[in-house]
């Protein structure tokens, strides 16, 4: 799997990075969670499991030609907004060797897969909301 680098917010000690791969997905490399009350609220099948990133990690998304702005909906792979302003997100565990060797993972982070159709399919208004905007016509 090949990377391509489009953003990291760090602040010293931390590192959460996001990478477009040549597979249609993202790789968000991010703070493992270990908050019980936090990893109780989702349900994280095998092969799978969370990070936490900043909200502002996401902004990297412009580099690969999405819109750049807030998402506008929680739902799969963006599980939980924290009370600290970070984003759990949920995906595939990164095993790929190939991709691993590119990245500088510290032992308390990890990386998760999400398809590129599923953080695009955030950044837009959720449907409920689209009727809700529609001009009404005049009576």
């Amino acid at each position: 799997m090949k990377l391509r680098f489009l953003g990291k917010n760090s602040k010293v000690g931390d590192c959460p990075t996001l990478y477009a791969t040549d597979h249609d997905t993202y790789l968000v490399q991010g703070w493992k969670i270990f908050a019980n009350d936090l990893l109780m609220q989702l349900e994280v099948s095998e092969g799978e499991t969370a990070v936490e990133v900043p909200t502002e990690l996401f902004e990297h998304l412009a580099k690969d030609g999405l819109p750049a702005g807030e998402f506008r909906r929680l739902e799969d792979p963006l599980m939980v907004l924290t009370p600290g302003g970070t984003y759990v997100v949920q995906g595939r565990v990164v095993t790929d060797p190939e991709a691993l060797s590119q990245m500088s993972i510290p032992d308390y982070e990890t990386v998760v897969e999400v398809s590129k159709p599923a953080i695009v399919a955030l950044l837009e208004e959720p449907r409920g909301a689209d009727l809700q905007h529609r001009p009404q016509p005049a009576h």
